[in-house]
């Protein structure tokens, strides 16, 4: 059993975090939720008196990812990303949403510089920065949308960048967007939400799943079984295949010997997200 780690010395009125040993990738799976600053959270996540200021030092040690979704609203500091660095522990990983007036521009295309001023501010994350979500909510003009996926950048601050589509418009959402992304080696974002287009063809070397469906009268956001069944699936990825039980576009796609896999509970019932992976993370560790 792993050693717990003393906390760090804080102001007089904080609380002892009483950290663990940080999760880490297990397998290269890693698993987290979205954001770390959510006022339920104060109820069943972070301890009793923990200061706000300290909650990702909390939750980056409770889990192994975490996804960033402030910067669809606004992109933040280099010297922002640099402090989330050094706060979360070595082997966690941020990945984060890409600015909406980016993903919403009239001709995406035209906001590619845009796009690589974005990634160069998160490379400042250096080894914590997991992947780049690109949500697309809007209806999209597929040639555009293909100039754009083919132009973004692929390293930043000397470091392979992963980017990771997410595509809401149904129509757009067939096996040309599989070879799109295939051809770029980004991974297609499985959603598991009734809204959206949730498929899982694996179109890249990592995979990216947004789980949408935690329910806040369950403990753990989801019920054991469905969290084995996740369990096994991300196995599954991580190990270069392809869940049979998830609904897939196209064929199968070419052998891999291994995939990295982040998995995210989102959205739903959100004040179970926490719970729901860790109780993740447990499953994967055993």
């Amino acid at each position: 059993m792993a050693t717990p780690r003393s906390p760090k010395p804080g102001p007089k009125g904080d609380a002892d975090l009483g950290l663990p040993e940080p999760p880490g990738a297990i397998d290269g799976i890693r698993v987290g939720v979205g954001g770390w600053t959510f006022a339920p959270w104060r109820d069943n996540f972070y301890p009793a008196g923990l200061v706000q200021r300290r909650e990702l030092e909390y939750a980056s040690r409770r889990l192994s990812a975490i996804e960033i979704n402030g910067t669809y609203y606004a992109a933040q500091k280099p010297d922002t990303y640099a402090r989330w660095r050094d706060e979360a522990p070595p082997g966690f990983v941020f990945t984060a949403k890409a600015p909406m007036r980016i993903v919403q521009a009239k001709v995406l295309a035209n906001a590619l510089g845009q796009a690589e001023a974005f990634v160069g501010g998160l490379s400042t994350l250096g080894d914590k920065l997991g992947a780049v979500l690109w949500q697309f909510e809007r209806k999209l003009d597929r040639e555009d949308f293909a100039k754009f996926v083919d132009g973004l950048p692929t390293e930043a601050g000397g470091r392979r960048l992963r980017h990771a589509l997410e595509v809401r418009d149904a129509a757009c959402v067939d096996t040309a967007l599989v070879d799109l992304a295939r051809a770029k080696n980004a991974a297609l974002v499985f959603t598991d939400s009734t809204d959206w287009p949730s498929f899982a063809d694996a179109t890249a070397d990592f995979t990216y799943a947004r789980l949408m469906r935690s329910q806040s009268a369950l403990k753990t956001g989801y019920a054991p079984a469905d969290l084995k069944a996740w369990a096994k699936r991300a196995r599954t990825w991580a190990q270069g295949g392809e869940p049979d039980d998830l609904p897939r576009l196209a064929g199968s796609a070419p052998n891999a010997e291994h995939r990295d896999v982040f998995v995210f509970f989102i959205n739903a019932g959100k004040e179970r997200n926490p719970a729901a992976a860790m109780a993740l993370i447990e499953l994967l560790g055993k």
